[in-house]
């Protein structure tokens, strides 16, 4: 039954919708063309963390674009791009965040929370 349960999953899992597979390019190609174009910038004019803001910002605004289209969203990757979207703030304003136990934290409310949320 466990096997079954598994087999039926991976299913779901494997199959994603053409908007879900579009959604994926368009953010690789976001992500590609925005780091090719911090390149081209001479060194000192781009603010350091820019990448990091843009990063986040393309996370969640395709996690945005999967929840209004009722696709599913997932919830590390939106977190990851919180994540990007605040370091990257932090180090344009020069703020020290601590990255590693924020991820910590985030990664233990995630093992908490998520066998409450799922359906028996």
């Amino acid at each position: 039954m466990a096997e079954e349960n598994h087999q039926t999953h991976r299913k779901k899992v494997l199959r994603k919708s053409p908007l879900d597979r579009r959604l994926d390019s368009v953010g690789w190609g976001l992500f590609l063309i925005m780091i090719g174009c911090l390149w081209l910038i001479p060194e000192g004019k781009v603010p350091h963390g820019t990448w990091l803001i843009g990063t986040g910002l393309i996370i969640v605004g395709l996690s945005a674009v999967r929840y209004f289209n009722r696709i599913r969203v997932s919830g590390f990757w939106f977190a990851l791009g919180i994540i990007a979207l605040a370091l990257g703030i932090s180090d344009v304003f020069g703020l020290n965040i601590p990255v590693l136990p924020i991820l910590i934290i985030i990664v233990g409310l995630n093992i908490l929370i998520k066998p409450l949320l799922q359906k028996k």
